[in-house]
């Protein structure tokens, strides 16, 4: 009788949350709203570059965030003295592209676990980070790392840091689309490209058509 009911139930549960996606789904379709990320892994010429490729990705922007003066400009924030990190802000359409995806992109495509550290840029500012918008980024965001620290994907624990979003500022404008604009430059032949490669062969499906 116990296993009967259960069956029920569960079959209930399921139908419920069948429709009620359903008709989220239809209403979301009529109408949906772009959400905002800000996040921080590493020199943003080479995030920049990454995150303008993927599907449901409107904007994305360089900038500085984290840190403890208004106004900060590139040279500020490179004496590692102002707290902040160098971030991407984008903009997404979660019918397209979830939270949870940007993360897995995110994880992807930097080491989390060298403090204040991505390769040769050193210093708090290459610091990894991600500056939530809302509790429930903050939730995936703490649980996205602590499922990656249980299953040892890493060989060493995650160091990133989940904070609440403060301000973002604008990085100078030769710093946007710098990848885009800059091709032959040699800091985008030498680490940008081999990272955009490796990225674009796992995340083939996910990409904007070019």
């Amino acid at each position: 009788m116990k296993k009967s009911i259960l069956i029920v139930l569960l079959y209930f549960l399921t139908v419920t949350s069948f429709y009620s996606q359903s008709t989220l789904t239809k209403k979301s379709k009529m109408s949906y709203k772009l959400e905002t990320a800000t996040i921080a892994n590493g020199c943003f010429w080479c995030t920049e570059a990454i995150f303008q490729r993927l599907k449901g990705v409107e904007s994305v922007t360089s900038g500085y965030s984290g840190g403890t003066i208004k106004n900060p400009t590139y040279k500020d924030i490179s004496t590692g003295t102002t707290g902040h990190a160098e971030v991407i802000q984008l903009t997404f359409n979660p019918e397209i592209i979830s939270f949870q995806e940007i993360l897995d992109v995110f994880f992807s495509t930097h080491n989390p676990t060298t403090l204040n550290r991505q390769g040769y840029d050193r210093g708090t500012q290459y610091r990894s980070a991600i500056f939530y918008h809302s509790e429930a980024q903050k939730i995936i965001s703490e649980t996205f790392i602590s499922n990656l620290n249980e299953a040892k994907f890493f060989d060493n624990l995650i160091v990133t840091e989940v904070t609440k979003f403060d301000v973002f500022y604008n990085a100078e404008e030769y710093h946007q689309n710098y990848y885009n604009n800059n091709k032959t430059q040699g800091y985008c032949m030498a680490v940008i490209n081999p990272k955009l490669e490796k990225f674009i062969k796992k995340y083939k499906s996910k990409l904007k058509k070019q």
